[in-house]
């Protein structure tokens, strides 16, 4: 009875092992990732969402000069996607770009102030908290991760640290899918390969919300799959193991 246990456990272990492996990844899809040499990234494209913090620079205006210390008027958007200055009221900054805010902060202040230059309001993102991609996995630092619009899936992985468990031959790059019809796109990048022979073919310019996922080695899946297995064995037998020995106490 007890072999057939061990031969049925291997045999699961075994598929769930074979499962683990069956990805899909689509070479193809990295057709629909840019290289970092091909997008110019700037600030003015940049679409700003709560809670972004941003800063309101002017040399003209006294509110937005700022201190010694600190450079212009900073302000955390509000849930509602709002800005509010002192006579100029609320502003709606979500969804706009730097440059957008800039050039309504300049038409309302025009009625108190008399501007020379064409661009008198500058409008920068302080701190970024709306958006993130994720590293998930067999990783050091995983979880989500502050998108500014020039992580590749080099200084990502990077700033993860894969772990002595990391299948990194076997990782994938994962830019979900927004409509129903249109499936995810996936690919298998060998990040091993990107760091000990330079190979950059799959180095590639990140989105909001992709995923990379490091996925576990052979050996590392049949442990963890083995902690699965064996730690409630483990902890019914300690119960087992328990009530019998209060069992023994009543007896005596």
């Amino acid at each position: 009875m007890r072999y057939q246990q061990t031969y049925g456990g291997c045999v699961l272990l075994a598929l769930v092992v074979m499962l683990g492996g069956c990805f899909s990844a689509r070479p193809e899809d990295i057709e629909a990732f840019l290289r970092p040499d091909e997008a110019q990234v700037t600030a003015d494209d940049y679409l700003m969402q709560p809670p972004d913090q941003i800063t309101v620079i002017s040399s003209k205006v006294p509110q937005l000069q700022g201190t010694v210390r600190r450079i212009g008027y900073t302000q955390t958007i509000r849930p509602d996607g709002c800005i509010s200055f002192e006579n100029i009221g609320e502003i709606h900054v979500a969804g706009k770009t730097p440059r957008q805010v800039a050039e309504i902060i300049s038409e309302r202040l025009k009625k108190f102030y008399t501007f020379a230059s064409d661009y008198p309001i500058d409008v920068r993102v302080a701190r970024n908290e709306s958006k993130y991609y994720y590293v998930i996995g067999m990783v050091t630092n995983p979880g989500a991760q502050i998108y500014t619009g020039r992580e590749t899936t080099l200084s990502a992985i990077s700033k993860a640290v894969p772990n002595v468990q990391a299948w990194e031959e076997e990782t994938q790059v994962i830019r979900p899918s927004l409509a129903l019809a249109e499936k995810p796109k996936i690919f298998k990048l060998d990040f091993k390969r990107m760091i000990e022979h330079g190979d950059m073919s799959g180095n590639v310019l990140l989105q909001e919300g992709d995923i990379i996922y490091v996925p576990p080695t052979i050996l590392a899946s049949i442990g963890l799959t083995l902690q699965e297995i064996v730690g409630p064995l483990r902890g019914g037998a300690s119960i087992v193991a328990d009530v019998e020995v209060l069992s023994d106490d009543d007896d005596d």
